[in-house]
């Protein structure tokens, strides 16, 4: 029962704290993978140490000490033993006292939005670097193989360490540049937590990135994409116990009990996008929280205004030109103006190769061909079936194949 309970904290504290750990420890060498492996061997060590010894009453200050020293040999083999003591000793005085350790999320992805990285990573380090996903999980979420973003986030951490970048946040004026760079970082970790949200580690990486989104808006009151970013994850995040009904089955939005939404986040979030919108600077957040907000407003009037949400697709699209968003432009026109406009507007992309593996192309275009009476639907069911990793979407796919099957059969 030891054995299960330190393995129990030990991964509690690592779902819980993995970024704030590795925040803390790699802010004063800015060695990112030093940081991480450190932090590794700490949790190894924990698993050793506390069943035998019993759980520290400050689990995290425990595993910064281990942790640090872990660095501080590193430094002594590199010849660095006078700089390395001194930063045992004021970590350690750190990790004893009784206050939680000082939370450098922010300045950590920060750094990782800092010029001296390549654009394209900078999200992707600091899905890693700060909530810890791994580089099969990121390489997922951007459309590369993890080969290939393996290899661009070792070289973007030794960059950070080559470069001296600073675990600071930006002066004022150098927000603007880097802002964007942290808000879809902040949004990556949302939707992978929102995809997963049916254990803990989804559950806890949406909670970390709306704790995140209000930071970024406290840090920046001025910036509207971080008020509309933090909008559109309360606004996501107040349907999650609508999406799953009492046996587990999936939802769809357009099917939702709108009662099991949660309004108290749904009107913070439409306060949060008036406020943005005032500021007069429209971006890619503010049009998709005003998404959002078009759903939401049918928990009052009963009905989906399709023309308005297409309206908002129309110039989401314009803005980003995103074949994520062309797919759901899609779907809205269906809505809006009927299937055929929605196929119409499925055909004109479906020459991306990037959308061949994409799960809701499959499944919107099945759903409109099934639709207009089409045979082509059971293949589009198929590829969306096969593209699933969400068991409660998949058998929502496989009722609507199967009812499509019985309607479109000849009689006997």
């Amino acid at each position: 029962m030891a054995d299960v309970t330190a393995a129990a904290l030990a991964e509690r504290v690592a779902r819980e704290s993995y970024g704030r750990l590795v925040a803390f420890l790699a802010a004063g060498a800015r060695d990112v993978p030093a940081a991480e492996d450190a932090l590794a061997d700490a949790f190894a060590a924990a698993l050793q140490s506390w069943p035998l010894h019993g759980a520290p009453a400050n689990p995290e200050g425990w595993l910064v000490v281990v942790a640090r020293r872990r660095l501080i040999d590193g430094a002594r083999r590199r010849g660095a033993a006078a700089e390395a003591q001194a930063t045992l000793r004021l970590l350690a005085e750190e990790a004893a006292a009784e206050h939680p350790l000082p939370d450098r999320r922010l300045a950590l992805m920060f750094a990782c939005a800092h010029p001296a990285i390549e654009e394209s990573v900078r999200a992707p380090l600091m899905l890693q670097t700060i909530l810890g996903l791994d580089a099969a999980a990121i390489a997922s979420a951007f459309l590369v193989s993890p080969a290939t973003m393996g290899q661009r986030l070792s070289r973007a951490k030794a960059r950070i360490r080559l470069a001296g970048v600073p675990f600071r946040e930006p002066a004022p004026e150098l927000w603007p540049e880097r802002i964007g760079a942290v808000l879809d970082a902040i949004y990556a970790a949302f939707s992978h937590g929102w995809l997963a949200s049916g254990d803990s580690r989804g559950r806890n990486l949406t909670e970390e990135a709306v704790w995140l989104g209000r930071v970024a808006v406290a840090l920046a009151p001025a910036e509207p994409e971080a008020a509309g970013l933090l909008a559109l994850m309360l606004y996501a995040h107040a349907r999650r116990a609508a999406r799953r009904d009492a046996a587990g089955r999936f939802v769809p939005l357009s099917e939702q009990d709108t009662a099991a939404w949660d309004h108290a986040a749904i009107d913070e979030a439409e306060s949060r996008l008036a406020a943005a919108a005032k500021l007069g600077r429209p971006g890619r957040f503010q049009l998709e929280a005003a998404i959002q907000s078009a759903h939401a407003a049918r928990r009052r009037g009963g009905v989906t205004d399709w023309l308005a949400i297409a309206a908002l697709y129309d110039a989401l699209l314009a803005l980003t030109g995103s074949p994520v968003v062309a797919v759901n432009r899609a779907v809205a026109v269906s809505r809006a103006r009927g299937v055929e406009a929605g196929l119409a507007a499925l055909d004109a992309i479906a020459a991306d190769a990037s959308l061949g593996e994409f799960q809701a192309y499959w499944a919107a275009r099945a759903d409109l061909e099934a639709l207009a009476g089409l045979g082509a639907a059971r293949r589009s069911y198929a590829r969306a079936i096969g593209l699933e990793s969400d068991p409660a979407v998949r058998d929502f796919l496989v009722e609507k194949l199967r009812a499509f099957e019985a309607v479109s059969a000849p009689p006997p």
